[in-house]
């Protein structure tokens, strides 16, 4: 059993959640001490310090070689038991549900894993003709389809060159794609705040996705509509991109809700 009687106090406490949040926004490289001290507007030896206890703990790992630190393994474990109390098709089948009936036309939920995307939810719509790309339970690579773009286009420059470097052999079979075509999408759908996919992976198809957040500010899960492509003019592109703006902005809301059943977070 650990010797818990220099255990840090209230402030240490909330300099460990600072550099939690920093390292969760730096990816899979790290950031060295230096970085992490600088982002965190805290000296040297006070970020080392804070960052040892932690290291400890295994909420962060350390990296000798290259002297860089980032999330370590029981964030994960942690991550995996908190996802068992907010099941993200629950938060999300409200607000998708809202684009369904709005704009008749079929709505998913994908969420990335390791390099891919998978559907973890379809809603469809009422137009009488159906474009079902994906079933839930399905995989592509992170890039591929509107969903899968919009979470790729989310990550940081480091991060996203890593992916595709990994998926770029697979992405051939969808529609011809290259890994430069999707770093030029990423950059487009960065720009404009959303992803658009053209006749692309499924001719004949059109789809808008936009990527929400968690509450560390980091990429979880797209929403996308996909229609027949003779319905997506760029009028009714620009007003989906404004209902997917709004449905992800309700899913954040709602993960990011200091009261669900009695629970309090925060001060």
């Amino acid at each position: 059993m650990k010797d818990h009687s220099s255990a840090p106090d209230g402030g240490s406490l909330k300099r460990g959640a600072l550099l939690l949040k920093i390292l969760a926004m730096a990816g899979t490289r790290g950031l060295s001490l230096t970085q992490i001290a600088e982002r965190a507007g805290l000296p040297h030896p006070t970020a080392h310090r804070v960052l040892r206890q932690l290291v400890e703990e295994r909420l962060v790992a350390r990296n000798v070689e290259l002297k860089r630190y980032r999330l370590g393994p029981l964030v994960h474990e942690l991550g995996v038991a908190g996802a068992t109390l907010y099941d993200l098709r629950d938060l999300c089948d409200g607000p998708m549900h809202v684009l369904s009936e709005e704009t008749t036309d079929t709505v998913y939920l994908v969420v990335r894993s390791g390099f891919e995307a998978v559907c973890m939810h379809r809603l469809e719509g009422s137009f009488p003709i159906r474009t079902l790309v994906l079933d839930v339970g399905s995989r592509r690579p992170m890039g591929v389809g509107a969903g899968g773009l919009a979470l790729l286009a989310a990550l940081q420059d480091e991060e996203r060159k890593q992916v595709l470097a990994r998926v770029g052999a697979k992405l051939s079979t969808f529609g011809k794609l290259t890994p430069e075509e999707v770093d030029r999408s990423c950059t487009a759908t960065k720009k404009r705040g959303f992803s658009i996919i053209q006749d692309t992976v499924n001719l004949g198809v059109s789809a808008v996705g936009r990527v929400f957040l968690d509450p560390m500010g980091q990429p979880l899960g797209a929403i996308s509509v996909a229609a027949l492509s003779h319905r997506m003019p760029s009028q009714r592109i620009a007003r989906i991109a404004e209902l997917l703006k709004d449905a992800c902005t309700a899913i954040e809301r709602r993960m990011g809700d200091q009261r669900q059943g009695g629970w309090q977070t925060g001060a």
